[in-house]
């Protein structure tokens, strides 16, 4: 939900996809219980600020169709490429009615989770052929990869302490710490094949030293 395959390397891919957007792409990424919500919303106002329009969504979701889906993938049992098939099902649509025509205006796309996830939960976490996903993955997204990532960073002992203090575990959440060290280990391998798009935010800091990476990281990056 890796391999250094079917990346597509820096954010803004050659061919069709580049030609279609001008504006910005920006992933958050990391394990459940990773804190990036707080911070994703805190970027979304520092960009508005500046005179950035922002647009705010989320996978697996982010469309009509897309959120119905998710629901299934959080709630109903189902192997692993059941897993992979609705997460890029879900992303098909979430990329034809909604990050791909803010682009194109020159909107900043600010989105919770992207293809690295699938990687790094259905890849890593699940064990699904890395093959099968790198197929899909250029099926589906046609070259586009974000241009900025933020991979939230943290322990599994230390994001299943703060989910258990949050919130009800929906299906993800209730695996064992094995799974997210599994999950851990793929968002590594991910990010150390595109460095020059993935900064890695130590998430186990407090919420101000966590707010100061993501800002000295995006200064290291400017978007305009």
């Amino acid at each position: 939900m890796t391999s250094g395959a079917g990346q597509g390397g820096a954010g803004r891919p050659a061919g069709a996809a580049a030609e279609r957007a001008g504006g910005l792409f920006i992933t958050f990424e990391g394990i459940d219980g990773a804190g990036k919500s707080t911070h994703i919303a805190a970027l979304a106002e520092r960009l508005r600020s500046q005179g950035c329009e922002v647009v705010l969504t989320r996978e697996p979701g982010g469309s009509v169709l897309a959120e119905r889906l998710r629901e299934l993938l959080l709630h109903e049992p189902m192997d692993a490429l059941t897993e992979a098939l609705l997460v890029f099902a879900a992303r098909r649509d979430h990329l034809q009615r909604s990050i791909e025509p803010a682009l194109a205006r020159g909107a900043v796309v600010i989105c919770d989770r992207f293809t690295d996830a699938t990687f790094a939960y259905q890849g890593g976490g699940r064990g699904l052929d890395q093959r099968v996903l790198v197929r899909l993955e250029a099926w589906v997204q046609q070259g586009r990869q974000p241009d900025l990532t933020f991979w939230f960073d943290l322990p599994p002992a230390v994001a299943a302490e703060r989910r258990a203090a949050s919130r009800a575990p929906d299906r993800f959440e209730r695996e064992d710490e094995a799974f997210f060290a599994r999950v851990r280990q793929a968002y590594a391998q991910r990010a150390a094949a595109a460095p020059q798009r993935f900064v890695r935010i130590d998430a186990t800091g407090t919420r101000d030293a966590v707010r100061a990476a993501v800002e000295a990281a995006l200064a290291a990056h400017p978007i305009r």
